[in-house]
């Protein structure tokens, strides 16, 4: 089969290459999935460079163990390992997986995939595993966000942004999405009710409080996100971006947020998204009832993967970045 293959760490153009490689085999308790579109997530980034340097005991320390990047996948399945019961060939899924997905077949749990919903594309679908599934956790799980809330989404018009900004809306929220000045009627069109141009006013400065800052990008100190913070509102950090080769951008904060809250009234709550087929469903019914649209900034074809792995690390990436892998990716399907 074709896959976009790296057999060392570096930028994408140079380390990515199209090759073909022996097709998996679905084990036991997984499916093997006919992959028609991929999305672009924040791990592939770090999966390609190997960093934050902590990554490596577990990812490969002079060479990436598994050198096939793709953490959401949209496609139909080929073929059911022995004990899978919920799925049968030529089933519509989507699920996010632990890498692999930037391929034209790749093995994928059970338990981690769900049907589609009926009224994407693969190419919308492939964009809703890791991004959507964190922004739900996040304000669902975490942040636990109720009617009337004042919520703060920094990178809004990003992949998390896009979606966190729908699902505020969706709990009841008064939205305000930050952004880039090319990107403000893009978050007003999918909720937001106020959309702050950040190169023209800062959100941490601004005179507003909010009962929970969902912060993407990671751009402002965490003091100077508690200025915009309710005395008892929650912040949730949510980038990796930074310095910091060994731990990265989003463990020091972490790590940051944890030292500080218990001292303060605020609270400061990272947390790691967990892929999981009942959030996927309740995305589904959202997406089918017309509450949630993914929103595709761009797509690209498998062999321009380094192209959509560079776009990405240049950062102010609108939506979720797409890799079409099958003929059929961007297909209207009925249901």
């Amino acid at each position: 089969m074709r896959a976009i293959v790296y057999r060392e760490y570096g930028p994408p153009h140079d380390v990515l290459e199209l090759d073909e490689v022996e097709r998996p085999v679905a084990g036991d308790d997984e499916v093997l999935v006919r992959v028609q579109a991929a999305s672009v997530n924040p791990g592939d980034w770090d999966l390609l460079n190997g960093q934050p340097y902590i990554l490596r005991p577990s990812v490969g320390f002079r060479a990436p163990r598994n050198g096939i990047l793709g953490l959401a996948v949209a496609g139909s399945v080929e073929a059911v390992g022995k004990s899978v019961t919920e799925f049968q060939r030529d089933d519509d899924i989507y699920a996010g997986i632990s890498r692999g997905g930037f391929a034209e077949y790749v093995a994928v749990s059970a338990a981690t995939a769900a049907p589609m919903p009926a009224n994407l594309t693969y190419e919308q679908a492939a964009a809703v595993p890791v991004a959507a599934v964190t922004a739900l956790q996040g304000l669902r799980d975490v942040a636990r966000v109720q009617p009337g809330e004042k919520v703060l989404i920094n990178g809004a018009s990003g992949g998390v942004g896009t979606f966190a900004v729908q699902i505020s809306k969706y709990f009841g929220a008064e939205v305000t999405g930050v952004c880039g000045p090319a990107n403000l009627d893009l978050v007003r069109s999918i909720g937001a009710d106020h959309a702050i141009d950040y190169t023209q006013d800062d959100f941490t400065n601004h005179g507003e409080t909010y009962d929970l800052i969902f912060d993407n990008v990671g751009n402002r100190s965490l003091s100077d996100c508690r200025r915009a913070l309710a005395p008892h509102g929650i912040l949730i950090p949510n980038s990796n971006k930074g310095p910091g080769r060994w731990l990265g951008g989003y463990l020091r904060r972490a790590a940051g947020a944890l030292a500080t809250s218990p001292f303060v009234g605020q609270k400061l709550r990272p947390f790691a998204a967990t892929e999981t087929r009942d959030d996927l469903d309740v995305l589904t019914e959202l997406i089918e009832g017309g509450t949630v649209t993914p929103v595709i900034g761009s797509t690209y074809a498998l062999d321009n993967t380094a192209e959509a792995l560079d776009h990405y690390g240049k950062g102010h990436v609108r939506g979720k970045l797409v890799i079409t892998i099958g003929e059929d990716a961007n297909q209207e399907r009925g249901g």
